[in-house]
């Protein structure tokens, strides 16, 4: 099996698609003559010409209400946010156009289209830029959200986004487009909605998604050499949610740690948390702990940014917090 970055397993996926699908373009800010502000679409514009892979200007909700209106004549459109901090200049479109056609027009249309580009910290970007916006569109219903951590599941995941019939929200990192992991060369679709075990173990359950899981991986291997047996599971898809793994893991490991890089009030792991305290509320041994940034907006300072972003020793000290050691 070969080893591709992150940014090729996107691009893989999108043109996989569109030789596949001649009713598939993409559109967005650099997508096409600067091969993507991240290169994740590099010669997407060669291939497939100006007509399927299209430069917009810097104007979201236009570019987004155009692309939503394409899906009414038979198109289904990827469009790309340089990064979904832009994405709230075109946000009545994507939840009160996209997430709602299906229903207001009674099952006449159908919204197939992609809204993709990173999302959450990406280092010294300041507040405007380093916000995470997984649970607002997670809180729409109409929408599906992915937030893929590694290329295997970036590329499984954003083919099947692309087949989909209904508007999906796919969030990707700018800190993850150099990331580098195994992709098979063959074709694979991954099912939206279903979690993945990545490590097994019966002491804690730790769930997290999208970069942040890194810290996951990393508390994991330290607990180890203490005894602790952690089981990580990567939801991979917000909405659907997939329950039934976490509550499985919890109903065997008893205690929860939630990890998220997203501000603590109202997010992906208070729903979480919420789901498996009344489903499972008799298997847990202690409270559940959730693991989230700092409830301020994002510092410029990097001193300040590493307080602000939770790590692998906040993983750390809230599972030996659970099993009370």
């Amino acid at each position: 099996m070969r080893t591709i970055q992150f940014r090729e397993a996107i691009a893989e996926a999108m043109s996989e698609e569109m030789r596949r699908d001649e009713s598939i373009y993409l559109m967005g800010e650099e997508v096409a003559e600067y091969n993507g502000a991240y290169k994740a679409s590099k010669g997407m514009l060669d291939e497939f010409g100006a007509k399927r892979v299209i430069d917009t200007p810097i104007s979201e909700l236009g570019f987004a209400g155009v692309a939503i209106g394409s899906t009414m004549t038979g198109n289904r459109p990827i469009v790309e946010y340089m990064t979904f901090n832009f994405s709230l200049v075109g946000i009545d479109q994507i939840i009160n156009n996209a997430a709602k056609i299906r229903q207001m027009s009674g099952g006449q249309f159908k919204c197939p289209i992609v809204f993709r580009g990173p999302t959450a910290s990406a280092g010294q970007l300041g507040a405007t830029h380093s916000q995470a916006f997984e649970s607002w569109f997670a809180n729409t219903p109409g929408l599906k959200v992915i937030v893929p951590s590694n290329p295997y599941d970036a590329k499984g995941l954003l083919k099947a986004a692309i087949r989909d019939d209904d508007p999906v929200i796919f969030m990707e990192s700018e800190q993850m487009y150099g990331d580098k992991g195994e992709v098979p060369d063959g074709e694979y679709v991954l099912p939206i909605g279903i979690a993945d075990i990545k490590r097994e173990g019966n002491d804690v359950t730790i769930v997290s998604f999208g970069k942040i899981i890194k810290e996951a991986y990393k508390a994991a291997d330290a607990l180890e050499k203490e005894g602790i047996f952690c089981e990580v599971i990567d939801i991979r898809t917000v909405r659907p949610l997939d329950h039934e793994t976490i509550l499985n893991s919890v109903k065997k490991t008893n205690r929860l740690v939630i990890l998220e890089e997203a501000w603590p009030f109202g997010n992906v792991a208070t729903e979480i948390t919420y789901q498996v305290q009344s489903q499972a509320f008799d298997y847990l041994d202690a409270p559940i702990e959730k693991i989230n940034t700092a409830d301020t907006p994002a510092p410029y300072s990097p001193v300040l940014l590493e307080e602000w972003l939770p790590n692998h020793e906040d993983v750390i000290k809230a599972v030996k917090k659970v099993m009370y050691k």
